[in-house]
């Protein structure tokens, strides 16, 4: 694949115009909890239609994709909300939808799949990280949605900067779910044009730490990869095409525990009533420890697409 380039302003600002309609505004409240290290923002993805930030690049791209392509499908490989994103799409264009999964999705975002008319094929995680990196799979065909390297994919999530720049001039740093690194290299591209004092850093858990180990060593390098409830983000590397990108334009990476996320998901649900995946939960997790720093920070939560089961296990205090 091409390694990304960063997406410019006007790049950003038409895509927001182009995806008006399908996404909405989400709000930036701030967290309610006391003795935090900083003054905690949460900027509420959760609260898309499709229950994820997924929305803004799947609608970018696949308004932009060529119609007489489209008419032959489209697909993606996700672990559910590019799915999700993908299939609302597909359906209010009215093609056929179809995604490879990674055989450890939860049962939450494939029956949603389903509910908006999509088909899921699922994987070992080796081979659906496969598909990833090489964007083929058997006998697919029509328009390929890349959850991450795609230019148009890169331009609807950093609507969300703007966002975030205009709701809150102050804010001093981003936390941001890194999966693919889409979401957070997207966010910092809009911040860097809008607001370039603010650093924006992808968080990640201990079962898959792939950004850190990249920046630790220079370099994406292999790590293992533990499936875990945090579902929503990790992988067994940074991508070589995404590489170049957010090495320049995120400040770095931070890493918390499985325990920190599952706390972070049961005093969101207790404190505002909000309810996050666990990678949605991640960045919270992040600037409750300290690793966002001081002064006004955002959480970017991602998504709220958790299973009812997980969701009360963890509310009961347990670990999914």
């Amino acid at each position: 694949m091409i390694p990304l380039e960063p997406v410019g302003l006007a790049e950003i600002q038409a895509a927001r115009a182009r995806i008006a309609g399908v996404a909405v505004r989400t709000p930036l409240v701030p967290l309610h909890v006391d003795g935090a290290p900083a003054r905690i923002w949460l900027k509420l993805e959760n609260l898309q239609p499709i229950g994820s930030f997924k929305l803004r690049g799947a609608g970018n791209a696949m308004k932009l994709a060529d119609r007489t392509a489209l008419e032959r499908g489209v697909w993606t490989a996700s672990a559910g909300n590019m799915a999700q994103g993908v299939a609302w799409m597909a359906r209010t264009l009215g093609v056929r939808c179809r995604v490879v999964v990674p055989d450890h999705a939860p049962k939450t975002k494939l029956e949603a799949i389903e509910r908006l008319g999509g088909e899921w094929v699922a994987v070992p995680f080796a081979e659906w990280w496969g598909v990833i990196e090489t964007g083929v799979f058997r006998d697919f065909d029509g328009v390929f949605v890349h959850p991450v390297c795609d230019p148009h994919v890169l331009a609807g999530n950093a609507t969300i900067g703007l966002e975030i720049a205009e709701d809150l001039p102050e804010v001093d740093t981003v936390l941001v779910p890194y999966g693919g690194g889409a979401l957070s290299a997207g966010i910092a591209c809009a911040l860097r044009a809008v607001k370039p004092g603010v650093r924006v850093f992808g968080c990640e858990v201990e079962t898959s730490a792939a950004l850190a180990a990249a920046f630790a060593a220079g370099r994406p390098t292999a790590v293992e990869y533990r499936a875990s409830f945090v579902d929503g983000i990790g992988s067994k590397g940074v991508l070589e095409a995404l590489w170049p990108l957010v090495s320049r334009v995120l400040a770095g990476a931070q890493v918390v525990t499985l325990r920190d996320v599952a706390d972070a998901v049961r005093l969101l649900a207790l404190r505002n009533r909000v309810i996050a995946e666990g990678a949605g939960a991640t960045p919270v997790a992040a600037a409750l420890a300290g690793k966002g720093g001081t002064g006004n920070v955002v959480c970017v939560v991602s998504g709220g697409n958790l299973d009812a089961s997980k969701l009360s296990t963890i509310l009961a205090g347990d670990m999914p």
